[in-house]
């Protein structure tokens, strides 16, 4: 049987697990919100941690806790941000929307563990206590929104890496690939030639801009509500403790934080959380167009596009014996469908802000930093997995500019469009060549086609408005 110990506060007494190092409030909605299997992130907890020590030593430094008090905590929280503390917060996402019950849990543990450091027993509350030290000068309305901020920054960074690895083995297939002519495709019909590596730049652009999209958001998230205490107001803080936070938070990170200069809109709506899910859906679309195209260019291997070879990763079809699957492909658009359905969730948690606060603090801290966590996974797998060992058919490829119809297109600065497209017509009805049906129609002789349909050529502007022919 589990041995517990009994802890009280203002609400009356608890057992508790005698091994765990939270208190009685944790206790209690670890037993009330019995609501699914979802549980906060380390990243989450690790900000908490971050938290906790930034607030303990901007309070020593302003005098507002001596160093008896400060440095355990200290100590402690700094064990929650490296995450020795994981398993001491086991509260759903599914609790009190400012995100209180987390916030209490962290000031039972960190003062638990500090009162065991100063060789007190866990549950003493003495002489650390959760409220009076371990929150000192805070609230849950604008510490956990700060948590939110500090999590969200550290996953964007990680994520900005990520996308810059996926970036790099694109832009690698764009610049080695860029002489290999292909037919391009629009309407997923033939069109006009252009070049695997100008088909691997538009993919490679998406990133880049995805990428620029999370560092244009970043200056917002750096902006932390910590000081704005119950509603905003500062009440029962120090002048001077957002700022003195935001230094001490800044040195553990090496992020630029800075105070909100209006609590009231940093702990009443999350719109720079809100934006930051945008730029993830945005990310998951350009993940999604990539992750089909390729899917698509490399479908096959005999009877598809197969202009791409898709890589044998080791698995395969359990009926059909050595079968390769776009598996990367597939894995990448699924986290992109995701991402997109977490946006959703945090669209509609952000507007859930009523007067000074918004009550739907877990879900979209839950949601983005899935989100961001999803993404760079994928965006290294697809870059190690498929990126970075595709091939490019290159018979294959040839062989479908060759016989493309489309190239008539290069044409119409010629004979006009008119006969450009007898030309085509007459070659699909016959099954024969554009030149030969060029030259049965009596538009344009063998060797005029020959200088005039350069397929290369037609990557690049107004190379088909020059060069000989009369």
């Amino acid at each position: 049987m589990t041995a517990t110990r009994v802890e009280s506060d203002s609400l009356g007494s608890i057992d508790i697990d005698a091994e765990r190092y939270w208190g009685p409030q944790t206790e209690r909605a670890r037993r009330l919100f019995r609501i699914g299997a979802e549980r906060f992130p380390p990243g989450l907890t690790r900000a908490v941690g971050l938290q906790k020590q930034a607030a303990a030593e901007a309070n020593l430094r302003l005098g507002q806790l001596s160093a008896e008090l400060a440095n355990p905590i200290i100590a402690a929280a700094r064990e929650v941000a490296d995450g020795l503390m994981n398993a001491e917060f086991p509260l759903p996402v599914w609790q009190t929307g400012s995100g209180t019950q987390t916030n209490m849990n962290a000031n039972e543990v960190i003062a638990n563990r500090a009162n065991e450091m100063l060789g007190q027993p866990r549950g003493s509350r003495q002489p650390v206590h959760p409220n009076d030290h371990v929150n000192r000068g805070q609230s849950s309305n604008d510490s956990f929104p700060t948590v939110m901020h500090i999590a969200a920054v550290e996953a964007v960074q990680r994520l900005i890496g990520s996308l810059g690895t996926l970036h790099d083995s694109l832009a690698a297939r764009e610049k080695q690939w860029d002489d290999i002519v292909k037919i391009g495709r629009t309407h997923m019909m033939d069109a006009v030639p252009i070049t695997l590596g100008q088909e691997f730049s538009a993919w490679a652009r998406q990133v880049e801009l995805g990428i620029g999209r999370l560092a244009g958001v970043l200056p917002r998230l750096l902006l932390l509500p910590q000081g704005g205490t119950a509603v905003g107001t500062g009440l029962n803080t120090h002048p001077e403790f957002d700022r003195t936070f935001c230094n001490c938070v800044g040195v553990l990170t090496g992020q630029a934080f800075a105070p909100n200069p209006n609590k009231f809109e940093g702990m009443g709506a999350h719109d720079a959380l809100v934006e930051l899910s945008g730029m993830l859906n945005v990310i998951a679309v350009s993940f999604t167009k990539l992750g089909n195209d390729i899917r698509l260019l490399g479908s096959g291997p005999r009877a598809g596009i197969a202009e791409l070879v898709v890589p044998a990763d080791g698995l395969s079809s359990s009926i059909m014996p050595g079968k390769t699957n776009p598996t990367q492909c597939e894995a990448l658009t699924m986290v992109a469908a995701q991402v997109m359905g977490n946006h959703v969730s945090v669209t509609i948690a952000g507007a859930q802000s009523f007067l000074e606060l918004n009550v739907f603090k877990p879900v979209v801290i839950y949601n983005v930093l899935q989100s961001c966590s999803l993404l760079a996974d994928a965006a290294e797998s697809f870059a190690e997995n498929m990126v970075d060992r595709l091939v490019p058919n290159g018979e294959h490829i040839a062989e479908n500019v060759a016989k493309s119809l489309m190239l008539v297109t290069a044409l119409n600065p010629r004979i006009g469009y008119d006969k450009a497209v007898r030309i085509g017509k007459t070659a699909l009805a016959e099954n024969i060549t554009l030149k030969e049906a060029a030259a049965r129609l009596g538009y344009v002789s063998p060797e005029d086609f020959d200088r005039w349909v350069i397929p290369a050529d037609m990557t690049r502007p107004g190379a088909t408005l020059q060069g000989g022919g009369g």
